[in-house]
């Protein structure tokens, strides 16, 4: 198993683009609107030193815990989601030399009351984007099920909790994209960044991450053409840091 990407470098500027979305290790596309491994291994090498405390609180396909544990940090993986949790037990069953310990915990990341307060080094963490994709059928506390202006109140008390458990200095680093309604653009992305700087959080980058691989761009390329929009292409990275 090829454990390291080849020929990786740290970004360095505002725009970022994974045309090959990486697949050392464990890492593979099947969890649906999981992120590129790039993306926290980036994330965690720029904003972390090993032995350091992640979190993950939308942890999802685990993504995230796997680059975590391959990077020599300890991570906590949570998610409301117990099928969720199961996939990133599945990632994160591999021995390794120099290796961080995952904790895998089943939650709401809008009550982290089992972390105290500025106990965490890093938030390094992929929200759903409200209901775009939705990842179960039942659970009440999902986000998922969520329409915009009900998920930016919720996002509103993730804030919040994540702006407790973060140590003073420290960064929190979250992708999140827009959709569109009615073939208007619906700026998710910066109501979500706005509910962060609610919380007190302060944002230090703003990184545009180019999407490519997007399924049903034929579909999607006709109507783009026939209905007068632009397809969505990115989305944004927020780094935010607790002053």
């Amino acid at each position: 198993m090829k454990w390291e990407p080849e020929h990786f470098e740290l970004e360095t500027n505002t725009v970022w683009a994974f045309p090959n979305r990486g697949k050392w290790a464990t890492h593979d596309a099947k969890w649906r609107g999981n992120w590129s491994p790039y993306i926290p291994r980036n994330v965690i090498l720029r904003y972390s030193k090993e032995k350091d405390l992640v979190l993950d609180q939308f942890a999802g396909g685990g993504t995230t815990l796997v680059e975590a544990k391959l990077l020599n940090r300890n991570i906590i993986g949570v998610d409301v989601n117990p099928v969720a949790l199961e996939r990133c037990k599945e990632k994160c069953d591999f021995e390794r030399e120099n290796a961080g310990e995952v904790d895998i915990r089943l939650g709401d990341a809008r009550n982290l009351d089992f972390l105290q307060d500025e106990s965490v080094d890093l938030i390094c963490t992929h929200p759903p984007y409200a209901n775009i994709i939705q990842y179960s059928e039942d659970i009440k506390d999902d986000l998922s099920h969520l329409d915009m202006k009900d998920f930016l109140k919720e996002m509103y008390k993730v804030a919040e909790e994540s702006y407790r458990v973060l140590k003073k200095g420290k960064f929190c680093a979250i992708l999140m994209g827009d959709t569109r309604k009615k073939g208007m653009v619906q700026p998710l992305a910066f109501e979500t960044m706005r509910v962060f700087e609610l919380a007190g959080f302060k944002t230090k980058e703003i990184i545009i991450k180019e999407q490519h691989n997007c399924k049903a761009t034929g579909f999607w390329k006709t109507n783009s053409i026939k209905h007068n929009f632009l397809l969505l292409a990115h989305e944004y990275l927020f780094v935010f840091k607790k002053d």
